[in-house]
């Protein structure tokens, strides 16, 4: 059973401490997140995590984009949308998957660029690679202060436009190396999305893409879960440890051909969950779906637990995950 992570995880930014760092720092080439996202993985590594992340080091899910994004800023804390949303010309996230592959490798040569998880719609048990992350253009406009271009009653473009930007971004994240895309949408589960509009904006930003398509979607997703299917994505990530009555959704429902992460660490939580009572969660969503339908992985990111906290929980997973295989 392949495991994996939803993003983001507790590894700050290192000061220069060797001489040729403090060297590099003095002109002005030191990057302070690279060791971050060096941290990161090897940490999820050593867990044991079949298809880790970078971290998210460089800030939160949508800090990382509104600093970018021509359109966005992020200004005093805030998200604000000032102009009109276009494409970039370089990537935000694909030096930091370059990074996740190159330190992946060193550790292991089981991590390759651009590995195949998904075969003829059959998970590969030997899958190991790096998950590119990115926020989805619901998520960030809806997070957003709209303020000048858009107004609340031409949102919707402004959803549609974020959708073309990201869409390169993927494509970025995709020829790094990725071995799968993950987009971020929480707020299809809050009842603020108009969905319809976030499947044509999830259509449009994995167009073209090659690599495996995962939704994260956290939240109780009881009401939304038969239009989230609908997405054009291979694999449908949400919480059940957190949100247990969540496994209600999968009882008697046609997954058409979906995949689903499922969920099995409570991340909102600074205990340690065992082995064994991952297990038996595993297991009631392995009596449902099968374990050939789902990837294990933690609710949601775990940038605000402490890092033990994060890497035991990760650990255990791993070994529950691991006497189901």
């Amino acid at each position: 059973m392949l495991t994996t992570v939803v993003g983001s995880y507790p590894s700050p930014p290192q000061e220069p401490s060797s001489f040729l760092s403090r060297i590099s720092s003095l002109l002005g080439n030191y990057d302070s997140y690279q060791a971050a996202v060096e941290f990161a993985v090897r940490e999820q590594i050593k867990a044991g995590v079949n298809i880790i992340s970078t971290g998210q080091v460089r800030g939160d899910m949508v800090e990382i984009f509104a600093r970018d994004i021509t359109g966005m800023v992020w200004e005093d804390g805030t998200s604000k949308i000032k102009g009109k949303i276009l494409p970039i010309n370089y990537s935000i996230g694909a030096e930091d998957i370059k990074i996740a592959l190159k330190t992946a490798k060193n550790i292991s040569e089981d991590f390759k660029t651009g590995s195949t998880v998904l075969h003829d719609g059959e998970f590969k048990e030997d899958a190991r690679g790096v998950k590119g992350i990115i926020t989805g253009p619901t998520t960030l406009v809806l997070s957003s202060r709209m303020e000048g271009f858009y107004t609340l009653e031409n949102r919707d473009k402004a959803i549609i436009d974020m959708a073309q930007a990201l869409n390169r971004e993927a494509k970025y994240l995709e020829n790094a190396g990725a071995a799968m895309i993950q987009f971020d949408e929480p707020f299809l589960s809050t009842g603020m999305a108009d969905i319809k509009t976030a499947y044509k904006a999830i259509k449009i930003t994995q167009n073209g893409l090659k690599v495996p398509l995962a939704m994260h979607v956290c939240g109780d997703v009881r009401q939304v879960f038969g239009e989230l299917l609908k997405f054009p994505v291979d694999i449908i990530d949400c919480e059940f440890a957190g949100i247990e009555k969540n496994l209600e959704i999968l009882q008697n429902t046609d997954l058409g051909g979906k995949k689903i992460g499922f969920g099995c660490v409570d991340t909102k939580t600074e205990r340690v969950e065992s082995p064994e009572e991952i297990r038996t969660l595993i297991e009631k969503g392995v009596k449902i779906i099968g374990a050939e339908n789902m990837i294990v992985d933690p609710d949601c990111g775990m940038r605000m637990l402490p890092v033990e906290a994060a890497y035991q929980k990760l650990k255990n997973m791993t070994e529950a995950s691991g006497w189901l295989s």
